[in-house]
């Protein structure tokens, strides 16, 4: 079986080190770079399955990384890890809005990173094993349609553009339309029962999500629930 490639990111360079040792030693294939610029060659030509990038980079940094990597055909659905000092709080939410699947704060250990990228792999592996089970499966709902096979979302043919975890939340808050879900089973079903995350990253994400839709005067549509969670409007 092919070994699954990792990119690490981050300019501390015995970080570096300590990370891709224990990746390898856990069956990864791990490319380590102390700069963007030094990995984007590797990232243009080859599959990745996720990458672990350091916030606090010289040259381009972790956050401008990231919106270029979200803009990217070929990644723009690769997990993205985002590695962060503490006291980058503001970094974490805007990350997160940006499209940063998790992140992994500093001082860390590293069996927690090992554990974090087995996770992301896996829940990157289920939702490409759901996609290929899909076939030609639209949602509608008052002018709003998703697309399952294809991940179009349009209004009244207008198309609205959303990162893999908007279009994952949307998704399942139109097929369960009128239930509330809960902060906790959304992140159980769109990052996985092994997130390690905070349900705030459920916040995050639907507050980006409905500002797209608000583009549409459609923000409405997902109706926060106070003290439970969010749910879609009935039909």
């Amino acid at each position: 079986m092919e070994k699954k490639h990792i990119v690490v990111i981050d300019d501390e360079e015995h970080i570096l080190e300590l990370i891709k040792y224990n990746l390898e030693g856990s069956g990864f294939k791990v490319s380590a770079f102390t700069s963007v610029e030094e990995a984007m060659s590797t990232i243009d030509e080859g599959k990745i399955d996720t990458i672990l990038l350091d916030v606090m980079l010289p040259g381009i940094d972790g956050i401008s990384a990231l919106e270029k990597f979200r803009r990217t055909p070929h990644i723009k659905d690769t997990p993205i890890l985002l590695i962060t000092a503490k006291s980058e709080e503001i970094d974490k939410v805007l990350g997160l809005e940006l499209g940063a699947d998790d992140y992994i704060t500093k001082p860390f250990s590293v069996r927690e990173v090992v554990a974090r990228v087995k996770a992301s792999v896996r829940r990157n592996e289920r939702n490409h094993q759901k996609e290929a089970e899909v076939s030609n499966h639209k949602i509608l709902i008052k002018g709003l349609e998703l697309d399952i096979e294809s991940h179009l979302i349009t209004y009244h043919n207008e198309q609205i553009e959303l990162t893999f975890k908007e279009f994952e939340i949307l998704k399942l808050l139109m097929l369960n339309k009128g239930r509330v879900l809960t902060r906790e089973v959304i992140l159980d079903k769109v990052w996985g029962y092994d997130y390690y995350g905070e349900t705030r990253t459920v916040d995050v994400h639907i507050r980006y999500l409905r500002s797209k839709l608000d583009a549409h005067q459609i923000g409405d549509y997902i109706e926060t629930v106070r003290g439970v969670g969010y749910k879609f409007i009935k039909e």
